[in-house]
């Protein structure tokens, strides 16, 4: 089935027209990138638009939300008075289905567990146009490659791994419920001008190393935000040569290193996926404009005049890397990797594999994999870790199962789990004797936070590629090298492990009996969406209170947060997914990972009206029950990792009046505008010292606010003392105004209201 084939070929009729147009206005080539871009803009452009700088509305094509994302998205999508949806939009159940026997139990148990959850993304889904693949279908990212991605198109995605897509070559962008509110709303959808980094990939890979390898390497040389505000281009021999499937991985963890997205240039491999997929319609079509789908030749011939920064990486010479642990960009090239784990100190015995997830769960991924976990069979070795296979979609399942990897697999003690995202999000019942035991796990997921994939601080997460965590999972030793050193079998003799050979695409093709996909309704408007008031698990939505007009007086700080502080630390996953769709009950697990600066515990923040210690939900919602507002102050790239909108409502919600750091990660502090939060940064770095817990604060020039006017932040300190510091910030004039509303969505409420 090909989905929005009429879309698409607007898309390509449309392009090269509007190329030519932004070839004349900005007297240039252009990369695929800008190709893409200046494709979607919203409204016709009067001059180039500068990279970095200039805020751009876009249309994007289609919208795609994943269910833990998709409830804040979808309940606040139904007060802003349309009837149904303006683009194409999908909601995919991948998030809420626990990983603990396997798959049958496991998917079974979610049904029984999230029945109202289910029940409501289905009834809402139906009643205003969205498609809506079922729990066990699969996990978002590969079931939106293998049906919706096409090449030279633009989506959003309420999840931060949405740039997958761009193994297809689309301009896929991880996003905030309220960003898709806007998308699915037909209204303009806002971002500034990406800056450019070219990756050119020279040669070709062989051996061990793949596609996981390239992007781990990236990673270790961009570091966590080194992508922030850019998208990451590649091209080159070695682009072309990977797989399709291989440039998702690659794209999919772009999100690691904060980039607003990744792509790869249209090619016969991914034709070649397009065909294997079902969709001959759309090769036939990008074959038509393969020109416009591909970088100009200028770009080829002199990257550094075309990009904003430009890395070259040979893949003739690229090691398997291994990366971790507690962030994605510490890699280690497998020749470093056995001595760090000893210099450092970090368990080497590994207690659990895992491969699958969004990153790599492909069919040339599981081949490899099971090329790999066959030669423990054949040559009688023993599998001293546990191991968990995750298929990406149900699709991927049954071809890999009728194949015979899933024989394979459960011969060397594999457990497959259910088609979702279980482990790699928290979605999992670690069986573990001590808890608090240092211990080590390995995955081809894409993220290793402390607490990520288990909730346990104590776990050392490391990541790489499917081929390799298979073989760390038979040693059982994170001082192995598969490239060189042996393994004693049951027999007592020493061998070693071959290197892996996998197949890009099934030769037989892929197979599936039942997708997991649900049609809408033609006409939804008799569908009714009923949320009990008495729910634990879903809440209607109230307006927040616009801003009073004056400046912010007498704040207290809840907490300062000392280094690295994500999403994930802001509003947890695992067991706190249940709550995706109660805001007042999901506050409860507000910053209650972060550390606080004076105490470097998590979760025990001072309370200024009792001068005792407690949990931080707690302590905000005494503030807010005091009508005293609050600050939250934090360090470099707040807010990195996933797009969960939630961790800019739940403070919205209880009362913060701003988040004021080091720098920002780009979702998260988009997600803040949006709920019309003061998203701030130290004009100065050094100034995160000067703020104490015992602060008064204010924040002053509201009433002056307005693009590239700096704030104030006054500090009354405990000692009589006052320290003035300025606070910098990227609003334009049209975030202003969701500041003023009190929310982007009290915005396009109005908008609506007054039609």
């Amino acid at each position: 089935m090909v989905f929005d084939l009429d879309l698409i070929r607007k898309v390509y009729e449309r392009m090269p027209a509007r190329v030519q147009e932004a070839r004349a206005l900005q007297g240039k080539a252009l990369t695929l990138a800008e190709k893409i871009l200046y494709n979607h803009l919203y409204n016709p452009p009067v001059a180039a638009y500068e990279r970095g700088k200039d805020y751009v509305d876009f249309a994007p094509d289609r919208v795609a939300m994943q269910d833990a994302t998709a409830q804040m998205a979808l309940l606040q999508f139904m007060t802003c008075g349309r009837s149904a949806v303006a683009v194409p939009s999908t909601v995919h159940c991948d998030h809420l289905i626990q990983a603990k026997t396997g798959s049958r139990q496991d998917l079974a148990n979610a049904l029984d567990i999230n029945s109202e959850v289910f029940g409501f993304l289905s009834s809402i889904s139906n009643k205003y146009g969205i498609g809506f693949w079922k729990p066990g279908a699969g996990i978002i990212h590969q079931v939106v490659l293998e049906n919706y991605a096409f090449p030279g198109g633009m989506m959003i995605g309420t999840d931060s791994h949405t740039p997958n897509a761009g193994g297809l070559g689309m301009i896929a962008i991880g996003v905030g419920g309220a960003d898709a509110v806007d998308v699915m709303a037909g209204l303009p959808w806002e971002l500034k001008m990406p800056k450019l980094i070219g990756i050119k990939l020279n040669g070709k890979m062989s051996g061990w190393a793949s596609a996981k390898d390239i992007i781990l390497k990236v990673a270790g040389i961009l570091t966590v935000k080194g992508g922030t505000g850019a998208i990451v281009e590649y091209f080159g021999e070695g682009a072309d040569s990977l797989s399709a499937t291989g440039k998702a991985t690659i794209c999919n963890m772009g999100a690691e290193i904060g980039a607003t997205c990744s792509l790869f240039a249209y090619d016969r491999k991914m034709a070649d996926y397009l065909k294997a997929t079902g969709r001959e319609e759309v090769a036939a079509l990008a074959d038509g404009i393969k020109d416009y789908l591909r970088p100009d030749p200028e770009v080829y011939d002199n990257p550094a005049l075309y990009y904003d920064q430009l890395i070259e990486i040979d893949l003739n010479e690229l090691e398997p890397h291994v990366n971790g642990p507690f962030t994605p960009d510490l890699a280690w090239p497998i020749s470093k990797f056995a001595e760090a784990v000893k210099t450092n100190d970090w368990p080497a015995r590994l207690e659990v594999a895992l491969i699958g997830s969004c990153t790599n769960s492909s069919y040339e991924d599981i081949s490899r994999s099971a090329a790999v976990a066959n030669q423990a069979i054949t040559k009688d070795l023993e599998t001293r870790a546990e191991f968990t296979i995750t298929p990406g979609s149900e699709q991927v399942r049954y071809t890999i199962e009728r194949d015979g990897f899933l024989k394979t697999f459960d011969a060397i003690g594999g457990v497959v789990l259910a088609n979702a995202c279980g482990p790699c999000i928290g979605q999992w019942a670690r069986h573990i004797d001590d808890p608090n035991r240092k211990n080590s796990i390995i995955t081809s997921f894409n993220r290793n936070f402390a607490k990520r994939n288990d909730g346990l601080a104590s776990t050392h997460a490391f990541v790489a590629s499917p081929e390799i965590v298979t073989a760390f999972a038979i040693a059982g030793d994170l001082t192995f090298n598969p490239l060189k050193d042996k393994l004693k079998n049951k027999k007592g003799e020493e061998v070693m492990l071959d290197e892996p050979v996998g197949v890009e695409l099934p030769p037989r093709g892929f197979a599936v009996e039942d997708a997991g996909y649900q049609a809408p309704a033609a006409d939804g408007s008799a569908v009714n969406i009923e949320v009990k008031p008495d729910s634990n698990r879903l809440q209607l939505l109230e307006p927040f209170s616009p801003w009073e007009g004056t400046d912010l007086k007498g704040l207290r700080l809840l907490i300062k947060a000392k280094g690295k502080c994500t999403t994930d630390h802001i509003s947890m996953a695992g067991p706190w997914l249940k709550f995706r769709g109660h805001l007042d009950n999901i506050s409860n697990n507000m910053l209650i990972g972060a550390i606080n600066f004076y105490n470097e515990k998590t979760d025990t923040v001072k309370n200024q009206l009792t001068g005792e210690y407690g949990p931080v939900p707690a302590t905000q919602r005494a503030y807010k029950a005091a009508g005293i507002g609050t600050i939250v102050v934090g360090d470099e790239n707040y807010g990195e990792g996933s797009s969960r909108e939630h961790a800019a409502m739940e403070p919205r919600h209880l009362g913060v009046r701003a988040i004021i750091v080091r720098s920002f990660a780009r979702i998260h502090e988009t997600n803040l505008k949006k709920q019309g939060m003061l998203a701030l940064t130290f004009a100065n770095k050094e100034d995160y010292d000067k703020v104490q817990e015992d602060d008064v604060i204010d924040i002053t020039g509201l009433q002056a606010f307005a693009p590239g006017n700096q704030l104030t932040m006054v500090l009354y300190h405990k000692d009589g003392s006052v320290d003035k510091i300025a606070l910098n910030h990227t609003y334009n004039a049209q975030q202003i105004e969701w500041f003023k509303a009190g929310g982007a969505l009290n915005v396009i409420r109005q908008q609506f209201a007054s039609n």
